[in-house]
C-alpha cells in the first residue's frame, strides 16, 4: 500500500501531509472509542474545539477518518460511551480503512522517529516528559533547553507554568507508549 511505504520514509507525513501530535491524537481516540464527536474529543483531551475541528478537517480531507452513518450509535461501537444506545446530536466520526492500517503501524520505532522529527532529541524529550511531572523535573535528567521548551508549548505538551497538558498526558496514554 501506498501510504506504508509513505511511513517508512519519513515519519509523520502521510501523503504529504505532515501529521501533527493532535492529528494523531484524533487518530488514537478513535482508535480507542470506536465513534465520537469533536466536542467529546476536545473535552477529554483539554484542547480547544477549534483546535479539534480543524484537525478533524484535515484528517478528513486526506481520507483518514469519516462521518459515522446513522442516527443512534451503540456501545458496541462507541466504546467510552456509558448509555447502550445514543442518539446522535452531533456529527460522530470514525477511522476509515486507511486511518486504521496508520494506527495499526504506529509503534514504538515509528513513534520514536516521529518524535526525533518533531523536537531536536524529541523521543529523549518527550519520555522525560511523559516519566516525569513537569518540565523542571524532566529537564534535570535531560537538559532541556528554553528553545524546546518553547516548542513543547507551541505543540500543547506543556502549560506556561511548565506542567504537563491533559493532552500529552492523553497522547501519551491513547498511543499506549
Amino acid at each position: 500500500m501506498s501510504g506504508d511505504s509513505t511511513l517508512r520514509e519519513r515519519p509523520g507525513s502521510y501523503r504529504g501531509f505532515e501529521l501533527l501530535p493532535v492529528h494523531l491524537y484524533v487518530l488514537a481516540h478513535l482508535k480507542r472509542a470506536g465513534v465520537d464527536y469533536a466536542k467529546m474529543m476536545a473535552k477529554v483531551g483539554g484542547l480547544s474545539l477549534e483546535l479539534i475541528n480543524d484537525a478533524i478537517g484535515d484528517l478528513l480531507e486526506i481520507g483518514l477518518i469519516e462521518r459515522d452513518p446513522g442516527s443512534a450509535v451503540k456501545r458496541s461501537r462507541a466504546r467510552l460511551k456509558k448509555a447502550f444506545e445514543v442518539h446522535k446530536h452531533h456529527t460522530y466520526y470514525r477511522l476509515s480503512r486507511e486511518g486504521e492500517l496508520l494506527v495499526r503501524s504506529v509503534d514504538g520505532r515509528w513513534l520514536k522517529e516521529y518524535f526525533n522529527s518533531l523536537l531536536s532529541d524529541g523521543w529523549r524529550v518527550v519520555k522525560a516528559l511523559a516519566e516525569s511531572g513537569n518540565i523542571r523535573e524532566a529537564s534535570r535528567g535531560i537538559g532541556i533547553d528554553d528553545e524546546t521548551a518553547e516548542e513543547l508549548k507551541v505543540l500543547h505538551f506543556i502549560t506556561e507554568k511548565g506542567r504537563k497538558t491533559e493532552f500529552f498526558k492523553r497522547l501519551w496514554e491513547f498511543l499506549r507508549v
